[in-house]
């Protein structure tokens, strides 16, 4: 037989669970009250204590979450409480982290707000968890309209100019320089080039978040992720052994273009020089 302090226990989880029953059950009628009153911020507060409390209801209540944080996320961005709508997100997002839909509506406020590399990582993450969701994609082409440079896709199609980086790239490393550093990787393709050339370790860093990310779905596509570090910080931050374990042999880039001095080139390369790559003998 139980006794009394067993029995005082389990009477006390029991009458626990009663209250985080009707505690939900509650909060459920007021944020339905509260939608009906078009209380969108009362509303998702109540839906925030149910879905802590109650995180078994995560499926059921889905839908009518994401309704109740898009409407008092519009209420927000038209009073400019800008900190208080991403505190929304941000608490979505711990409930639901892997839900597209939410990931593209936050990327939608900060586009709007001219957060676009920010938008274009939550459009990304969007379209990643789920491949048909066409306004993740359409919003993440037309965001990297805005950040990738129409110079891009004419270095990429300039054959003539591919297989002279190709062919340099290649004599280096088959001269001996087997640790590679691509300084703004943009696609990565100079770091495949290395790869392919023989190199035994290639680091690659790009600051710009939506061309990091390219890139990264572009050494993945070419299976290359495990053999090209890739690292989301401008070069002039590179440490050693922090970022790259030690002072490669040859640095490569493709930042030259008519926006020489703008892309601050000169800078990297001599702090490439200076601090990162190894010194000849």
């Amino acid at each position: 037989m139980l006794n009394s302090n067993a029995k005082f226990r389990c009477n006390n989880r029991g009458g626990q669970e009663a209250g985080r029953r009707e505690l939900v059950s509650r909060s459920l009628q007021s944020a339905q009250h509260c939608l009906e009153d078009q209380d969108f911020g009362t509303a998702y507060a109540h839906y925030l204590l149910v879905l802590n409390l109650a995180p078994e209801l995560k499926s059921s209540v889905k839908e009518t979450f994401q309704f109740t944080l898009f409407k008092w996320a519009e209420e927000l961005d038209s009073l400019a409480r800008i900190q208080d709508l991403f505190n929304c997100y941000e608490q979505a997002l711990e409930l639901y982290p892997n839900d597209e839909v939410i990931c593209n509506s936050m990327g939608e406020h900060l586009f709007r707000m001219g957060f676009r590399d920010e938008a274009a990582g939550y459009f990304h993450k969007a379209v990643k968890l789920n491949p048909d969701f066409a306004d993740a994609k359409e919003n993440f082409y037309r965001v990297a309209n805005w950040l990738v440079e129409r110079w891009h896709f004419i270095m990429l199609n300039d054959t003539k100019r591919n297989l002279t980086y190709l062919k340099a790239i290649e004599n280096a490393v088959q001269s001996g320089c087997k640790s590679v550093l691509d300084i703004g990787t943009g696609t990565g393709i100079l770091s495949m080039f290395a790869k392919k050339a023989g190199a035994s370790f290639v680091y690659a860093c790009e600051l710009s978040k939506t061309m990091y990310e390219l890139a990264r779905d572009v050494v993945a596509a070419n299976n290359m992720e495990r053999e090209i570090k890739l690292l989301h910080l401008k070069s002039l931050d590179l440490e050693i052994p922090k970022h790259i374990p030690e002072r490669v042999s040859l640095v490569v880039t493709e930042t030259v273009d008519a926006g020489l001095f703008g892309e601050g080139i000169v800078e990297s390369l001599i702090h490439a020089w200076e601090h990162l790559l190894l010194q000849p003998k």
